[in-house]
């Protein structure tokens, strides 16, 4: 029998089954993670790798192709950014989260990894959308939703995290008013 019950980790309340209690719930559990992607997150913060962590905490992401991660390695290292998913309303509760994850590492090691098509963000929404995730005001899931939702709602894991996606940018954008300030650009 599943109960409510709210993470220490997090703001969201959760239907857990005993398994998964607030006290033994991974601080990464239901997340939609997020990790640099060098070189482009530096002049495009909002672009990154994107994965998926199960009821567990483990991280899996679409490395490349017909590659999924699912040991909780991420293919451009620890991700900076989490956001929890609420599954209260999910029936099926984590039992359902796991399966679809699964489902989508299964499905996307058949694919081929498309950078602008079919890529990370594409097998989060691949899982997100079989499991008939309803959040964050969102039914039907695709990489854009997931950049955005990603970029204005997810939490940063560290302040070095903060740093990896926008002291670059903010770099090269001190450096481009400076240059057009003193007539150099």
């Amino acid at each position: 029998m599943a109960a409510l019950s709210s993470s220490h980790h997090d703001d969201v309340a959760c239907i857990v089954d005993s398994n998964h209690t607030a006290e033994n719930l991974h601080p990464l559990a239901f997340s939609i993670l997020w990790s640099p992607l060098p070189p482009i997150t530096i002049f495009l913060p909002f672009i990154g790798h994107m994965g998926i962590a199960t009821s567990r905490g483990v991280a899996c992401d679409f490395q490349g192709p017909y590659a999924v991660g699912d040991r909780g390695r991420m293919a451009f290292g620890k991700p900076t950014r989490a956001l929890r998913i609420p599954i209260g309303s999910l029936p099926g509760g984590a039992e359902q989260w796991d399966k679809a994850v699964t489902e989508a590492n299964a499905e996307y090691r058949t694919r081929m990894h498309n950078i602008c098509c079919d890529n990370c963000h594409s097998h989060v929404a691949y899982a997100l959308n079989s499991m008939e995730m309803k959040a964050y005001g969102i039914r039907n899931w695709d990489m854009v939703k997931l950049c955005f939702l990603v970029f204005f709602r997810a939490r940063f894991l560290s302040f070095g995290g903060f740093l990896c996606q926008f002291l670059p940018v903010g770099i090269l954008l001190l450096v481009f008013v400076v240059r057009t300030a003193t007539g150099s650009g």
